[in-house]
């Protein structure tokens, strides 16, 4: 390696330099997938006051939906919320030309939700966390059209 350089464990990490790095990648990525880059999708579940109490985050990106994050206040699970984000994302990623989703999950949050909603196991990761396991799933959208 070149002494003109060096190699640094940020200890408190900046926005501006994961940006830095990130944005580094997809431009590297973008040469190689025909200046493809990812569209995000957040879509939001929020009370009368505005407050946001659940939600969606997801990646749009060489014809996946990666979910990210679905998170719902305790008092609001089981009740339709989560079936109504994957739905409205499922159908948003349809209609940018989605083919497929994938998103993971942990041992101790919603792998049956995701297996009810068609979603399989293609890949495990254990002892994520100690003990747990961390699931890979994903799920083909061209049978919802």
């Amino acid at each position: 390696m070149d002494s003109a350089y060096s190699l640094t464990i940020e200890a408190e990490p900046k926005a501006s330099d994961m940006n830095a790095i990130t944005l580094g990648l997809l431009s590297f990525n973008s040469l190689h997938t025909g200046g493809s880059v990812p569209q995000y999708l957040v879509i939001t579940v929020r009370d009368g006051t505005q407050v946001i109490v659940g939600g969606l985050v997801a990646v749009i990106y060489l014809g996946w939906l990666h979910v990210h994050a679905l998170w719902m206040r305790e008092e609001l699970r089981g009740q339709g919320y989560g079936n109504s984000l994957l739905d409205k994302a499922e159908q948003e990623a349809l209609g940018r030309g989605c083919a497929h989703a994938c998103l993971e999950t942990l041992s101790f949050q919603a792998l049956s939700f995701y297996e009810k909603r068609g979603y399989v196991i293609f890949a495990e990761l254990p002892d994520f966390p100690a003990g747990g396991k961390k699931y890979f799933l994903n799920k083909s959208l061209m049978a919802k059209s």
